[in-house]
């Protein structure tokens, strides 16, 4: 059935992942792009690391589903796939396997074979697939990969980012102890995502891997990855160690002709995100010299990347991020994890 001029009908399978209630409000505020048909809640099918142990009362109002009659579903024009983080790939594949196209959350499992198989039935089929990195809608960062692509600050020569914070509990970090790859299999593959988009493929990819002061070494909560290129090392961090929540996350790229600086790189708060420019000389229209780039308050994380994700569906968009970029990075998290060496 054609999807032109219509609403997407579309379920959200999982309810437990870490960004799993974002999304399920975010599909609520695009109620002209989606018709909501409701939820399967992982809870009771699958007992893999979770965040969380409890339903969240956003689902409260919406309709539950079993596994089984969300794949049975007629006319389902897509999913969004929110389970534990090591079942996404497998829960993918029933909903691939399925004709149906989706949104999978990352990251993308502990392997690279099982990741593989599901991205080849997804092209056998033509078929759509959107990774949740969730950077992918911010219109800062946006600004800041096309800055880089077209070589405003010139070559690239060293950059530093960092998806460090001070959220989360014992718990969490117990639950981080669990991934063999930590907190950089967890969280490191938003900003691999953005580097491979922006720079492409590194020649090298160097783990580090430690604890925060007073946790065990076996929790992996304060990782480092060094992604080599050939004149230049792009530093990623992810440590669960901050002293805030996510408002000291800080990236910067310094170039031939000048750097750029975002900190935070998003925000939900109302206050704008500042992206600084400093450029040695005049490049594409921008003048020497220091600027402030302002973008106003994200209204919310998904939405945009959700919108995206229905004009891919509806073949009123091409995917920007092909099948070979996604599971180029996701060979990379693992790399970076530790997991796997990188080859290129």
């Amino acid at each position: 059935m054609s999807t032109q001029n219509r609403r997407l009908k579309v379920i959200q399978a999982g309810t437990t992942h870490e960004h799993a209630t974002g999304k399920y409000n975010s599909l609520k505020i695009l109620p002209d792009t989606y018709e909501l048909l409701g939820y399967v809640d992982d809870l009771d099918i699958m007992d893999t690391p979770r965040n969380s142990n409890v339903l969240h009362k956003t689902y409260e109002t919406g309709k539950r589903f079993t596994m089984e009659e969300a794949l049975a579903l007629p006319d389902l024009d897509a999913v969004i796939v929110e389970v534990p983080n090591l079942e996404l790939v497998k829960t993918g594949m029933l909903f691939a396997e399925k004709g149906i196209p989706m949104h999978l959350d990352k990251p993308a499992g502990e392997n690279v074979e099982d990741y593989e198989a599901l991205l080849n039935v997804c092209r056998k089929k033509n078929l759509p697939l959107q990774m949740g990195y969730m950077y992918r809608g911010n219109p800062a960062l946006s600004f800041v990969r096309e800055m880089i692509r077209e070589k405003v600050v010139g070559e690239i020569f060293d950059a530093s980012l960092d998806m460090n914070h001070g959220y989360g509990n014992a718990s969490y970090h117990e639950y981080i102890a669990k991934f063999r790859g930590g907190l950089m299999f967890n969280l490191g593959c938003h900003l691999i995502d953005f580097v491979f988009s922006a720079m492409g493929e590194p020649e090298k990819i160097t783990p580090f891997a430690s604890s925060v002061p007073g946790h065990p070494e076996s929790f992996r909560n304060n990782m480092l990855a060094v992604l080599e290129y050939p004149n230049a090392f792009v530093k990623i961090t992810a440590c669960s160690g901050d002293s805030a929540g996510t408002e000291h996350r800080r990236w910067i790229f310094a170039g031939t002709n000048g750097y750029i600086h975002v900190c935070p790189p998003e925000r939900f708060d109302g206050k704008e995100v500042v992206v600084e420019l400093s450029l040695k000389q005049d490049c594409k229209g921008i003048p020497q010299g220091k600027h402030l780039f302002r973008f106003p308050p994200q209204r919310d994380r998904y939405a945009p990347m959700l919108q995206e994700f229905a004009e891919i569906v509806r073949g009123e968009k091409k995917n920007p991020y092909t099948y070979e970029h996604d599971l180029s990075v996701h060979k990379a998290t693992l790399a970076a994890s530790g997991l796997i060496v990188w080859e290129k």
